[in-house]
């Protein structure tokens, strides 16, 4: 079963469970599937790929909202992104730790062949396909910078 297959299910559940917020968290992503699967060039089709990137932006878009709403004092709405979150990050594979995050780039950097700092590009590109979703952006670029820069 599929990304799509699996949400329409859990909505089907969160119904019956009367899971209020789970329930708007899951129509949430069945909204972002289905403009996916609708925009143009799409065929309306929709890979468990594309589907991991939608999800992988909703997570960082509620991580952000919640830091905002927290900075601004209001913790009402923080604890609604958040539970929100919850829900989302149960779709995505489960994050590297961060030896497993410089184990793989350190393969990614061999396998690239990336000697200097000069070549974080290359290293960039690939380590962003093969890592989507389990783990940031800001993370990877990071421990390549460090990787390299030795």
């Amino acid at each position: 079963m599929d990304l799509f297959e699996t949400v329409n299910a859990d909505i089907k559940s969160a119904m019956l469970a009367r899971e209020k917020v789970r329930l708007e968290a899951l129509r949430g992503i069945k909204k972002e599937f289905l403009e996916a699967k609708t925009a143009p060039g799409a065929g309306g089709e929709l890979s468990d790929e594309a589907a991991l990137k939608i999800l992988v932006k909703m997570a960082k878009q509620r991580r952000e909202s919640a830091e905002i709403y927290n900075s601004q004092n209001r913790p009402d709405l923080a604890d609604a992104e958040l539970a929100e979150l919850a829900v989302i990050v149960q779709y995505l594979p489960k994050p590297l730790t961060p030896d497993q995050l410089t184990a793989e780039l350190t393969r990614i950097i061999a396998q690239v062949g990336a000697t200097s700092p000069a070549d974080m590009g290359k290293v960039m590109g690939v380590a962003s396909k093969a890592l989507s979703g389990r783990a940031d952006g800001r993370a990877i670029s990071a421990e390549v910078r460090r990787l390299l820069a030795k």
